[in-house]
C-alpha cells in the first residue's frame, strides 16, 4: 500500500472489534459484486488504521462497547458457562483444533495474491503465538490451527473490501468454530468480529486481514504475520489490552497491566497508568510491531478458554 500502515493509538477507551477477512473459492465477476452497495455489517470491529487512527473500525462497523455493555457481555458469559459447565468460567484449556479457511481476494486482474507458502507460514505463526513459543513468559493457549482451505476471488470490489457483508456471506465456510480470514487490501491492518456476536450475524463472523500483513509481505513493520494473531485474539473473546484506560476493569484480564492508550513500536518501560505494572507492549492485544508481540498472558488465555466454551464449542 502506498500509506505505511501503523498501529497508532488515538483511540483509548474505546472498543471495537476486528472482523474477518474471508477468501472465497472461484471467481466472480466485478459487476456481481458491483450490484451489491449499502451493506451494513452489525458485528463490533476493531481496526488498524494508517496515519493517527487505530483499530476502531469504519462506517456501519464502528461502535465503541461501553462500561455497562461490556457488564452484560461478560454477565451473559457467566450464565451461559455456569449452563454448559456448572462453573462461571471454563474450568480447563478448551484445547481445541480451530479449521482456517482462507479467503483471497484478489483484484479482477489476479493482483494483491498471496502465495500457498505465505499462508502455511500465516498458520504456523498462528500455532506458534497460540502455543506462547515466542516467549518463556507465553501462555500455552492450548489453541491449534489447521488450513481446512484456501479460496481465490478476482473480484476489485471485494479485494477492496467493498460490499463486504455480501462477499463474508457468499463466501464464509464452516460454523462457529471455524475461522474464515478474508485477506483483502484497506486501510487497515485487520478486523475480527467478537464470538459473542456468532449467534446474531453469523454469516460475516471472522476475521479480515490486510493481505500484506502475512509473512514477507509488503507492510512495515507490520510482515510478521501477528496481525492474524492479534485479530484471531479478538475472534476468541479478547479485548484490546488497553481497553477502558486506566481503570481496574480494564480488559477483564486480571494480569495485563493497566494500560491508558495504545503503544506504537516497542516503546520499552512505557508506563501509562498509575496502577501497578508497566505497559504490557508485547502483548498481541496492545498496538505494537510485529517485531516486539510476544506473548498472550494466562489470564488471556483463560478468557479465550472460557470465550470459546460458551460461543463456539
Amino acid at each position: 500500500m502506498a500509506t505505511p500502515i501503523t498501529r497508532s493509538a488515538s483511540r483509548t477507551a474505546a472498543l471495537t472489534i476486528a472482523l474477518a477477512s474471508v477468501l472465497a473459492v472461484g471467481s466472480v465477476s466485478e459487476s456481481a459484486s458491483a450490484r451489491v452497495i449499502a451493506e451494513h455489517d452489525v458485528a463490533h470491529v476493531c481496526h488498524t488504521d494508517t496515519g493517527d487512527s487505530a483499530r476502531g473500525g469504519h462506517g456501519d462497523d464502528h461502535r465503541d462497547v461501553s462500561a455497562s455493555e461490556q457488564r452484560a457481555i461478560e454477565a451473559r458469559t457467566a450464565r451461559i458457562l455456569r449452563g454448559r459447565t456448572g462453573a462461571s468460567t471454563s474450568p480447563s484449556l478448551a484445547a481445541a483444533s480451530i479449521p482456517v479457511h482462507v479467503h483471497v481476494m484478489r483484484t479482477a486482474s489476479g493482483g494483491d495474491d498471496v502465495t500457498d507458502t505465505q499462508i502455511a507460514q500465516q498458520i504456523d505463526v498462528l500455532n506458534r503465538t497460540y502455543a506462547g513459543q515466542e516467549s518463556s513468559t507465553a501462555a500455552d493457549t492450548g489453541f491449534t490451527f489447521s488450513l481446512a482451505g484456501t479460496y481465490r476471488y478476482d473480484n476489485s470490489t471485494w479485494n477492496r473490501d467493498g460490499s463486504s457483508t455480501k462477499y463474508r456471506s457468499q463466501t464464509r465456510k464452516g460454523g462457529a468454530n471455524a475461522l474464515n480470514m478474508w485477506l483483502v487490501d484497506f486501510s487497515y491492518l485487520g478486523i475480527a468480529t467478537f464470538p459473542w456476536d456468532y449467534a446474531r450475524n453469523p454469516s460475516v463472523d471472522g476475521v479480515r486481514v490486510q493481505y500484506s500483513s502475512l509473512p514477507g509481505g509488503s507492510a512495515t513493520n507490520f510482515n510478521l504475520g501477528e496481525t492474524a494473531t492479534h485479530e484471531v485474539g479478538h475472534w476468541l473473546g479478547l479485548y484490546h489490552t488497553f481497553q477502558g484506560g486506566c481503570t481496574s476493569t480494564n480488559d477483564e484480564v486480571a494480569d495485563t497491566p493497566a494500560q491508558g492508550s495504545a503503544s506504537s513500536g516497542c516503546p520499552a518501560g512505557r508506563d501509562s497508568c498509575t496502577l501497578p505494572g508497566l505497559d504490557p507492549i508485547h502483548n498481541y492485544m496492545d498496538y505494537s510491531y510485529d517485531s516486539c508481540y510476544t506473548e498472550f498472558s494466562p489470564g488471556q488465555s483463560s478468557r479465550m478458554s472460557s470465550m470459546y466454551t460458551a460461543y463456539r464449542a
